[in-house]
């Protein structure tokens, strides 16, 4: 499994590292730190500025991302086959993101300092960035690392169950853990005592597509390394994940791809799950 793990002096990128060693077992792992050296990145501007001592700030700058990558890779376990070190002068976020594309990884991993919403939209955050633009499967880490023994995945369709139990057999967790499988039915919010739209008989089908959904999929991923149960909701998604997730260690959800503009407006499940879940989200691709 290979994994690319944004890190900085901060205790969530840390976090992540123990986190990632803690969750699966890589093989090669990608430490990536980004210099950010904001408007003077560019020493022509500098040299424009006529700042003085740039080069200096500048080498101080470098030095001290490879004493970061030197710190994180010693937390590593020593098993690892493979760990690199990338530390290159840019956007932390757009290192990470190349990153990942170029060494085809399989997981990205980023801690999270948790800023509001309305505050990453306006001030952005290398977290933020990586899910809101990244292609591959992502995990948000927030608070201190911890053992994963309780595991939300959270199934909007039978696509999405699809997609994660594949993911969770190509690559499973290191240690044993309890799944529940969980959907969510969204009330169509229609008030009919006469029931002339017919909405008992699809709600009733509404309840039995689901039961079946959630039972086939614990089917699937039943084996000796989990156990499964199931539960069926009613309410708004993100909100029934936050209240499920409460005494949870990992959720895992899907995202559909909506980016920039339109994820602002209209949001997504995925997002909103993100900023209001407490421990640790795998968000799937």
């Amino acid at each position: 499994m290979r994994v690319v793990i944004g890190v900085d002096w901060s205790d969530q990128a840390f976090a992540a590292v123990t986190q990632t060693c803690q969750l699966y077992r890589p093989t090669d792992v990608a430490l990536v730190h980004g210099v950010d050296l904001g408007i003077w990145q560019h020493p022509v501007v500098a040299q424009a500025g006529n700042v003085q001592g740039y080069d200096d700030f500048r080498n101080a700058m470098v030095d001290a991302g490879q004493k970061v990558l030197d710190h994180a890779a010693a937390m590593a376990p020593p098993e690892i086959p493979t760990i690199r070190k990338i530390n290159e002068i840019g956007s932390p976020a757009q290192l990470i993101l190349d990153s990942a594309e170029n060494l085809s990884a399989d997981l990205v991993v980023v801690g999270v300092r948790g800023r509001s919403r309305l505050s990453e939209v306006v001030l952005g955050s290398v977290s933020h960035r990586v899910l809101l633009h990244g292609s591959r499967p992502t995990l948000i880490v927030r608070g201190a690392a911890r053992k994963v023994q309780r595991v939300l995945i959270a199934i909007e369709c039978r696509e999405d169950a699809d997609h994660i139990v594949k993911w969770l057999m190509q690559h499973p967790f290191a240690d044993a853990a309890d799944l529940c499988i969980l959907h969510v039915v969204v009330p169509i919010g229609v008030d009919d005592p006469y029931d002339a739209l017919g909405t008992k008989t699809w709600w009733e089908g509404a309840e039995r597509y689901s039961e079946e959904l959630v039972a086939s999929t614990a089917g699937k991923l039943l084996n000796s390394r989990y156990t499964v149960s199931t539960k069926v909701a009613t309410g708004h998604a993100a909100s029934v994940i936050e209240q499920e997730a409460t005494p949870m260690d990992l959720v895992v959800v899907t995202s559909h791809g909506r980016k920039g503009i339109s994820r602002f407006l209209i949001g997504s499940v995925s997002h909103a799950v993100v900023h209001h879940v407490a421990c640790p989200v795998l968000v799937l691709r």
